[in-house]
């Protein structure tokens, strides 16, 4: 997994749609659906670890964002 659209396409294969129109929203649902993919040892740990990264580094540029524009 290389970018969020990546772990997008990983969870439908699940059946896991995620849209609830706040992207950070999005981006902590996909996170723990992942986890729990992950913990149902649907994923591979090399998956799981990439997709943790990818997922934080995205929330966390999503919050400066959010911050810098208050």
């Amino acid at each position: 997994m290389k970018t969020i659209y990546d772990i997008q396409q990983h969870l439908k294969k699940f059946g896991t749609f995620i849209y609830v129109g706040d992207r950070l929203a999005e981006l902590e649902l996909m996170e723990e659906e992942v986890r729990e993919l992950y913990q149902a040892q649907c994923m591979s740990t090399e998956d799981y670890q990439m997709a943790i990264l990818l997922l934080r580094g995205e929330i966390a540029r999503m919050k400066d964002r959010v911050e810098g524009e208050v």
